[in-house]
């Protein structure tokens, strides 16, 4: 920049700077004013307020390069003219490369280690030649500007990291050297633009931009009202997490500390960072740069405000120094705070809040005075202060900038909490208002000064504490606008009077009065550097050391006031400063402190702990006697753990693993999965056509942890869905298993496209994408996409899962399964809350809802056990741990809290083993706790003959320490020769398990494993190994732990993480199923919690108990319920002096416990009692108590109030802590802990967040921030309930939260519409541990089963009945080849009067001749339903079947109607009126004709009229449609009727009607919109099937003469006409067709195969029969896998047609269907057509199969009472009655209740009839059922009717139906009746019965009785039908 000013002021900038400086001396209070020159080069000219400048984004930097051409050229003189300097002969002149030839672009040097001096930056450089690329520069950091854009050197010095040319002097000469080739003047602040750093791998990328321009506000108050949604646009000029893990290009000592960069995981690269230099003692020189662009500015409160850095090139000024513009502990951009993992920390957790919740105002601009931070502050505090900034101006800081921290945490609270909540913003709530800021710090002190010393603030608690004064304060207001009156309100004052800025300070004083200068009030009169400059000096003198809080007030009369809060506790300011780091940051601090050595510190001061010298000297001597000695290790008690003996002599039988059984509510869990996939098919959305799929397929995703990998192909592997499903053979390999898993690394990918690809191919098959654990990288692929040469891992699951084709494949579900949903739950997500899944309560007011042998324990249990007063609590912390953290933290205060309590843990268990081997002195150096878990782990296989033991789970999150950790167990264990008895496993994420020979080998023996190869994979093959198990991670993901799981030691894990999913997965480790039998060694007997699973909070019977072992010897102290009042779990002193005479071990016998002889008195006292207790519990339990609370001081339990969090509740066993439960044999460990949970313990501030609840009950942990990469919506949100089930926690997250810019969900935004949900994506969540795995590998079962089952279908099969009746033709009329009949062989074929179809197997035999056979053909007969009687197979359906409503499929959407892309189809209705005599009336029909198929129609020209149906001709050949109309009589059926003909057709046109009744019209158009309607008269809404085929028939033939007459006209013959129509029952599903080859030698010799074939197939071949229009009746077989090849040997028949008949209505158009009919009313239309001279046929080669459906049809008739609506049971007897009668009436049509009467009663009517088969009743003119042990013979009475020869025969009955004027007397004289036989005359009235009684000549031969007359049971208005009944004389 040495020539970028070329010498020239601006001078209309310089009037303007002078002008302002002038106003602003004479305004401020300030003495000096600043100068002006100062204020026009050390600054940027008036900034953009942050919010403008946080919209800028990198495709704007044309236009950005235009302003600031546009701003050079403000200057009243010409731009200058700029001539390139001709570069040097010989050089390198390429665009990208300097000109020494060296590749400068950022792309090709990425990876290079560049030498970059101290104090310089890389920064990148834009060429205008090449636009994509950047140049990589070295550029001394003080020609740079800082964060706000101020205190950049005039001039530049740069070096050329290609050819390593240094001390570029002129930007000028530089450009040249990097061949920019400009033609414009160069200038820095153009052409270097953005700063460059290393991620993670290493890899140099693009960071922020460079600050040239600033982001000062033009005005302050101007910002306030700025909208904030700029954050959320992701520009690409950002910074990532990719810019957080960068290697050092600072000074060599540069330290980063709490918060001053952010991970990948928790914000979108976009947001620009400040640059950040730290303190002197980094593991690695950073640079780091903070987001500019950030909603909030906290950085500009941190600028130093000496008087600037020297000018150009300052000898004197070094860049290390203390006054170069470091923008130290500044966290940036408060709106992204909440980092990976704590959220803005453990204490402060910050409050993210989303961009639209109201005006945010910038962090204000920072004044006066600056304030020097003392030199050695940390050395002499011992601790570095955290000052979060408040309200008002926060003064400029120099000096000593390490030792301190500052936040603008508070600050975004605070506005925040005056923004109005967006519920009361919608009816304009202006009146308001929001917390004066005197109100909000007087609260804020308030809270702090009621904290206890050892806790430390949440932000959560201010903001609830804000949200609840503020609607105290409007409480009436909000309760109106609620109401949501729609009327102005006036200003109502508040209740409680405004606080005062004169009055704050003495009202905050007065507050911090009461707590014994906990927090300490400084008032400043003039500013905050007063009140600052005070308290360091009071640091420094040691007068804070009692104070934990220091408020700085600075309140003036005459303006707002100034506020800032410093911490000052050394326990609270350490946990808030570790906080703020993000888990990379933390673990890159732990990593840098054990490389330098740091640690050994720590190490030097254990030793000097030891009065016998250094612990590793008394290691070394007691190995040293050990082997001199040939005594084992371990006392006698304590000896070698036994193994077993190969005989088999010593076994356990405690060893049982249970595994692989599905219990019942992972089945419920299923079944809830797949109804939810069944809803989403069966939705109007048409998102999936579970029709269209034959099988499923699957992809399950887990997290990169081996463990959890080999854990899921476990679970695959033993459940056997791939052999269930289809998709693997047996003997199935491991590597065919493992292509249905995946490990979400980097090499998910390919397996992902190949899920993908068969996607693709297989567009027939389910896939299921299965992901699980399913919060745990929830990273915006955005992050990878703006830096690719960042960690392909980053954001691999968005990029994955939400790619486009996953989005549009529709044959792909997926399904999210998770513990912890919150993240998922967010206002952007991609699931409907319709689409949740969530585990179903266990319990249900204390009923088992399923019947469970193990019972589950969850955090809310674990939670409970610290309620109950009559068992120990299983969530504990150790009091003597923290308390020796916390003194080792204020002499350590360089070193992080993390790597103390590691170092002291691991020492305690070193001691704790030393002491159990003998060297009791060492017990003085652990704690109780520790040495209780010790103890019991070396103790426990012992116990056991097979050398089971307990397993001890120790969580160290970060890596290096548990390795650690895991080296100095390690050498301890072998110092003590404790190798064989416990093992020692160090569980990495990114690795396997790593388990010595002698365990491996005992693990084979236990599990019965004979192959050689064979090592645990997972933690579940751990079960019964005796070991430590270092759990390590960040993150559990998602590994299980094995039952015989007896401690889950937590007390390391990160306690600033206060974040709910993170707190919950932690002691979701300890979550466990306990055995439910009662156990022997119980002493205490338990009800079952009763709580629902679905609750938040389980705390609600405080008085139940847990069952506990030996839980009687030993009695707690009381529980307080007081938050302070909770109690350790050994006192401090306890280690000192009661460790040697306390019993220790809960579970070994007597020696085993002690190791020193001076405690044994002591011991054997408390250990006789505890004897006596077991044997005796209820008589021994007063003097146990007494004696136990002898010892309560020293071993108290952990108790303290609390509430749960959404797990189930049941019942638990716990070991009691400190005292010693004796065994009278030995018993195995695994048999207590699987009937006990495992004791837990937490770091402090983790055990009180957990057990403590708010006033309502609500638990603690449950209100915190659901998850580190979402925030908060509004801080004015409601509070949650503690009675909500997961259900409605989902809706709150749903409303309340939303995602940060780095959450994949964050651009799933749609503004103003609502399918921003994917239709296909599932969420199931459940506690952890539970059992999500094995759910939903059952769901992938009972989905593939259900697949199966939909492409199935139960068809009737059935033998034909009645086939030894047939007559044995002795000729066959056909060839079985032959495909068509022949007309004259037809008519030669006798017809076959005997009913074969199986439906008619209870219906009355017609004899056409005298029977042989006499048999009882009703054997076994019932009366019920004969729906549940008939036989059934299951049939696969073809692809030529007719469907339901449920079926969609892309081929037939248009068919149906309901493609989404179009409306619903319009129909008209239109009516079409005909007169048929017979009825006496014109009937009037109306079809409903959709507009797709109005091209079947004929209508009037001028008014739109219906004028008939349009009909082919014989002649047409066209293969491309069917030319007979379908008709389909329906009823009931409106979801289940077989109408979508579509594939049945082969996709071929045809004209299909569906017939229904009036009353059904509209359910049925709902469900086929798309299909023609036939609505029948209202009259007929009660009549049967008969009605509907009589109108079909009617309406056929008068529509024939309609068309003849129409075509006539056109010159088309009447006989050319097609006849045809198809009367096709709605159960029809399938057509098959019989190939015959009569290929073999003599013609008698065929074979014959059935096939499935489409309906167009065979009606085509139908219709194309020669001489087809004089057959009256055509149809087809009832298809039946029993058919003989005898029955299609001869191919056509001429017999009854039933179900599917093609009918000519020409030829019968004097035979009429009955349309009183409701059964067998195709049997009696048969037998009177075939009278009439008809010719039926039927193709024997063609065959229908019908579906059994379950609803509809003749199931809808209910015969009820027509008086009592009360459903009484009506049999059949009681369907008729004597006329007159006061019988009672029945609401049925009078013909059905005649039928069915006739059915079941008819041997009351014709008693010589029954089974009198050679005698059969004669029924004249029409066919009804009788009953199967009655047969009929048919005659009619038209004059040339083809009858039965019935000379020979003689009748025992004689049936006359509503006789016509065809039946006369001399008709019936013709027959020969058997004396007695009986006669039942049947009509419409009483007088017509008399007059058919005269007309016939009835009392000739027949006498009649008076009693004789019966009636149907109707009332008189319903018609009811006559009977008379006679007996033959």
């Amino acid at each position: 920049m040495g020539n970028s000013y070329a010498g020239q002021l601006k001078t209309t900038r310089f009037e303007e700077v002078l002008h302002n400086s002038i106003e602003a001396s004479l305004r401020s209070n300030n003495l000096v004013p600043r100068p002006v020159f100062s204020q026009l080069y050390l600054e940027a000219e008036q900034q953009l307020s942050s919010l403008e400048a946080g919209s800028r984004v990198d495709n704007e930097e044309e236009e950005e390069e235009e302003e600031e051409e546009e701003e050079g050229s403000e200057s009243s003189s010409p731009p200058i003219a700029y001539q390139m300097k001709t570069p040097p002969e010989g050089c390198c002149t390429t665009d990208g490369f300097c000109q020494a030839g060296k590749d400068l672009r950022l792309v090709s040097i990425s990876n290079e280690q560049i030498e970059v001096p101290p104090g310089f930056l890389l920064v990148g450089a834009k060429s205008p030649n090449l636009p994509d690329h950047l140049l990589v520069c070295a550029v001394d950091k003080r020609f740079l500007p800082d964060d706000q854009g101020r205190n950049a050197l005039l001039g530049f010095s740069g070096n050329c990291v290609g050819c390593s040319k240094k001390g570029f002097c002129y930007f000028t000469e530089f450009s040249n050297h990097i061949n920019l080739k400009l033609t414009t003047q160069p200038k820095k602040q153009k052409h270097l633009k953005y700063y460059l750093v290393r991620n993670a791998q290493g890899t140099l990328t693009k960071g922020s931009s460079i600050c040239w321009k600033g982001a000062e506000f033009r005005s302050r108050q101007s910002s306030s009202s700025a909208r904030s949604n700029a954050l959320f646009q992701p520009p690409e000029n950002t910074s990532s997490s990719v810019a957080v893990v960068n290697e050092p290009v600072l000074a060599p000592h540069s330290v980063v500390q709490a918060g001053t960069h952010q991970t990948v995981s928790d914000h979108l690269p976009s947001t620009v960072c400040y640059p950040v230099y730290n303190g002197k003692e980094s593991p690695q020189q950073h640079s780091v740069k903070s987001n500019l662009s950030s909603l909030t500015r906290p950085s500009v409160l941190g600028t130093l405000t000496n008087s600037g850095p020297p000018k150009k090139r300052h000898k004197g000024w070094s860049p290390e120094s203390p006054s170069s513009n470091e923008a130290w502990h500044l966290q940036p951009n408060p709106q992204i705070t909440n980092r990976n993992k704590n959220e803005g920390g453990g204490g402060l957790s910050s409050l993210p809040h989303a961009a639209m919740v109201g005006p945010v105002s910038s962090p204000l601009v920072a004044s006066g005075e600056p304030v020097s931070i003392p030199d050695n502050l940390l050395k002499i505090y011992k601790a570095k202060p955290v000052i979060f900034k408040g309200h008002g101006n926060f003064p400029y800081l120099c000096g000593n900038l390490n030792d301190v921290i500052v936040s603008p945490l508070l600050y975004t609270c605070y506005k925040n909490s005056q923004s109005l909540s967006r519920a009361y913003e919608q009816y304009g709530a202006s009146t308001i208002q929001p917390i004066s800021d005197e109100m909000q710090l007087l609260l804020t002190v308030y809270y702090l000064v009621q904290l206890a010393p050892d806790q430390v603030p949440l932000i959560e608690d201010l903001e609830q504490i804000f949200m609840r004064s503020w609607r105290e304060l409007h409480l009436s207001e909000i309760r109106q606008y609620q109401q949501a009156i729609p009327q102005a309100f006036p200003q109502v004052p508040g209740p409680i009077a405004p606080v005062t800025s004169t009055q704050l300070p003495w009202l905050a004083g007065l507050a911090a009065s009461s707590c014994n200068d906990s927090v300490h009030i400084i008032e400043c009169s003039y500013s905050l550097a007063e009140g600052l400059s005070e308290m360091f000096k009071m640091l420094m003198e040691g007068k804070l050391v009692k104070t934990n809080y220091v408020v700085i007030i600075c309140a003036c009369r005459n303006r707002t006031i100034d506020s800032c809060i410093a911490v000052t506790g050394k326990h609270q300011a350490r946990i808030l400063s570790e906080s703020m780091l993000t888990p990379t940051e933390y673990q890159k601090e732990v990593s840098y402190e054990l490389v330098t050595g740091k640690v050994d510190a720590l190490g030097t001061f254990f030793s000097t702990l030891c009065p016998d010298g250094d612990v590793d000297v008394l290691l070394d001597k007691f190995y040293q006697e050990n082997q001199s000695h040939t005594s084992p290790s371990l006392p006698a008690s304590v000896n070698k753990a036994v193994t077993l003996d190969i005989a088999g002599t010593a076994m356990c039988t405690s060893y049982n693993l249970e595994r692989h059984q599905i219990r019942p509510f992972q089945l419920a869990v299923a079944q809830k999965l797949l109804s939810h996939v069944c809803s989403i098919a069966d939705s109007s959305t048409q998102n999936l056509d579970l029709g269209s799929f034959e099988k499923v397929d699957f992809l399950i995703c887990v997290p990169p942890s081996e463990v959890t990998y080999q854990q899921t192909l476990f679970h695959l592997w033993h459940s056997g869905v791939l052999l269930e499903l289809g998709l693997e053979k047996e003997h199935l390999t491991k590597q065919r298993m493992e292509q249905y898993v995946v490990k979400l690394d980097t090499d998910a990918q390919t397996k992902f496209k190949t899920f993908l690809h068969n996607s693709m191919q297989n567009p027939h098959t389910l896939f299921v994408l299965i992901h699980d654990h399913a919060h745990w990288d929830l990273v915006s692929s955005a992050v990878h996409s703006l830096y690719p040469q960042s960690d392909p891992a980053v954001g691999l699951v968005d990029r994955l899962l939400n790619c486009r084709e996953m989005k549009e494949a529709p044959n792909i579900v997926t399904l999210h399964v998770t513990s912890f949903p919150y993240a998922l739950q967010t206002q952007y997500t991609r699931i409907s809350p319709y689409n949740e899944i969530h585990w179903p309560s266990l319990y249900n007011n204390g009923v088992d809802l399923y019947h469970e042998s193990k019972k589950y324990y969850g955090l809310s249990e674990f939670i409970e056990s610290t309620l109950s007063e009559h068992s120990l609590p299983l969530l504990r912390y150790d009091s003597s741990f923290e308390t020796m953290v916390m003194a080792y933290g204020k002499r350590f205060p360089r070193l992080h809290s993390a790597v103390i309590r590691t170092f002291v843990l691991v020492q305690h268990y070193s001691a704790a083993m030393m002491a159990v081997c003998g060297l009791s002195q060492m017990k003085n150096y652990t704690t109780v706790e520790t040495l209780e878990i010790t103890q019991n782990l070396i103790n426990s296989s012992r116990q056991c003959p097979s050398g089971h033991g307990l397993m001890v789970v120790l969580r160290i999150p970060c890596i290096p320490l548990a390795v650690v950790a895991y080296e100095r167990l390690n050498h301890v264990r072998e110092r003590l020769a404790l190798e064989d008895h416990f093992e020692i496993i160090l569980g990495n994420p990114n690795s396997g398990i790593t388990v010595g020979k002698h365990f491996v080998e005992q693990l084979k023996i236990w599990q019965k494993i004979e192959d050689a190869e064979w090592s645990p994979q997972t933690y579940l093959d751990l079960e019964g190994l005796p070991c430590i198990l270092i759990f390590s991670g960040m993150d559990p993901q998602g590994e299980s732990l094995p039952r015989s799981l007896r401690y889950c030691d937590l007390r390391l894990i990160n306690s600033s993480c206060l974040v709910r999913t993170t707190l919950e997965q932690e002691l979701g480790l300890a979550a466990y199923f306990v055995s439910s039998e009662t156990s022997t060694e119980k002493v205490v007997s338990n009800d079952v919690l009763e709580s629902d699973p679905e609750k938040l909070s389980s705390t609600d019977n405080e008085d139940e108990e847990t069952v506990t072992e030996g839980s009687a010897s030993e009695k707690r102290s009381p529980v307080k319920r007081e938050r302070s009042g909770s109690h350790d779990s050994a006192a401090s002193s306890l280690s000192s002096k009661a460790s040697s005479t306390t019993a220790f071990c809960s579970e070994t016998s007597p020696p085993s416990v002690t190791a020193s002889d001076t405690g044994k008195s002591a011991h054997q006292t408390l250990s006789s009692s505890t004897e006596e207790s077991v044997n005796n519990p209820e008589k021994q339990r007063p003097k146990v108590d007494k004696d136990s609370k002898s010892s309560a001081k020293t071993a108290q339990a952990s108790i303290t109030s609390s509430s749960a969090s959404p797990f189930s509740s049941s019942s638990a066993s716990s070991i009691p802590t400190h005292s010693s439960f004796i065994l009278q044999t030995p018993h195995c460990s695994m048999t207590k802990v699987s009937q006990q949970p495992p004791i837990v313990y937490l770091p402090k501030l983790v055990y009180d967040i957990v057990t403590s609840a708010d006033s309502t009950g609500l638990p603690k942990s449950s209100s915190l921030l659901p998850y580190h990469s979402v925030m908060w919506a509004s801080s004015f949100r409601p509070l949650m309930s503690k009675m909500m089930t997961c259900t409605e926690q989902s809706l709150y997250y749903r409303q309340w939260t939303v995602p940060k810019p780095v959450h994949m969900d964050y651009n799933n935004r749609n503004e103003g519409r609502m399918d921003t949900f994917h239709p296909r994506r599932l969420l199931l969540s459940g506690p952890p541990q539970i059992g999500k795995t094995g759910a939903y590998l059952q769901f992938l079962s009972i989905l593939s089963r259900m697949l199966i089952r939909l492409t199935e279908v139960d068809v009737y099969d059935e033998e034909e009945i009645n086939t030894d009746l047939k007559e044995e033709s002795v000729q066959y009329y056909h060839q079985p080849g032959d495909a068509w009949p022949d007309l004259e062989t037809m008519k030669k074929i006798p017809f076959d009067y005997t009913i074969h179809d199986p439906k008619y197997e209870d219906a009355s035999l017609i004899c056409s001749r005298i029977l042989v056979k006499n048999e009882d053909r009703s054997a076994n007969k019932k009366q019920e339903d004969l729906y549940m009687r008939r036989q059934t197979t299951r049939m696969r359906l073809s692809k030529y079947a007719a469907y339901n409503t449920y079926h969609h499929c892309e081929q037939c959407h248009q068919y149906m109607g309901f493609n989404p892309r179009y409306q619903l189809y319009e129909s008209t209705l239109h009516a079409f009126a005909f007169s048929y005599s017979m009825l006496g009336e014109e009937i009037q029909l109306h079809f409903i004709i959709p507009k797709s198929k109005e091209h079947h129609f004929v209508f009037s020209h001028p008014g739109r009229q219906l004028e008939s149906m349009r009909l082919p001709l014989v002649t047409d050949k066209s293969q491309d449609y069917i030319k007979s109309p379908t008709f389909t009589p329906t009823t009931g059926r409106h979801e289940h009727g077989l109408f979508n003909l579509y594939h049945a057709m082969d996709g071929a046109s045809h004209l299909h009607v569906l017939v229904v009744k009036e009353y059904e019209m509209a359910i049925y158009k709902k469900y086929w919109p798309n299909h023609i309607m036939l609505v029948l008269p209202s009259i007929f809404n009660s009549a049967g099937v008969g009605a509907a085929h009589f109108l079909i028939k009617e309406l056929s033939y008068h529509n024939l003469e309609l068309e003849r007459n129409r075509q006539e006209e056109l010159g088309i013959k009447p006989q050319d006409i097609w006849p045809f129509i198809i009367i096709s029952d709605d159960s029809c599903v399938m057509w098959n067709a019989v190939e015959i080859d009569c290929s073999g030698e003599r013609k008698s010799e065929y074979t014959w195969a059935e096939r499935n074939i489409s309906l167009k197939q065979i009606l085509q071949h139908i219709e194309s029969t020669p001489n087809v229009t004089h057959y009256a009746l055509i149809g087809m077989r009832k298809w039946s896998s029993k058919t003989k090849s005898g029955e299609i040997k001869e191919p056509f028949s001429c017999c009854h047609i039933h179900d599917f008949v093609m009918l000519n209505v020409d030829l019968t158009q004097n035979v009429q269907y009955n349309q009183n009919r409701f059964m067998c009313d195709d049997v009696d239309f048969n037998l009177r057509a075939y009278s009439a001279g008809l010719l039926i046929c039927q193709f024997n080669r063609f065959s229908v199969m019908k579906k059994q459906i379950a609803v509809g049809g003749q199931r809808s008739f209910h015969i009820k009472s027509k008086v009592s609506d009360n459903p009484v049971s009506i049999t059949p007897a009681q369907y008729i009655c004597a006329p007159d009668s006061k019988h009672t009436f029945l609401a049925a049509p009078a013909q059905l209740l005649l039928e069915k009467y006739l059915q079941y009663h008819s041997h009351r009517f014709f008693p010589l009839s029954l089974k009198n088969y050679n005698h059969p009743v004669l029924s004249v003119d029409c066919y009804l059922n009788l009953g199967p042990q009655i047969a009929v013979c048919y005659v009619s009475s038209r004059p040339h009717s083809l009858n039965v020869s019935c000379s020979d025969m003689i009748f025992s009955g004689l049936l006359l139906y509503l006789c016509d004027s065809f039946v006369v007397a001399s008709f019936l004289k013709k027959f020969h009746f058997l004396k007695g036989a009986t006669l039942c005359v049947i009509c419409q009235d009483r007088n017509s019965l008399r007059q058919t009684v005269v007309r016939l000549e009835l009392e000739d031969e027949w006498q009649f009785r008076l009693r004789d007359e019966f009636q149907t049971a109707n009332a008189k208005e319903d018609k009811p039908l006559f009977f008379l009944t006679g007996r033959h004389i």
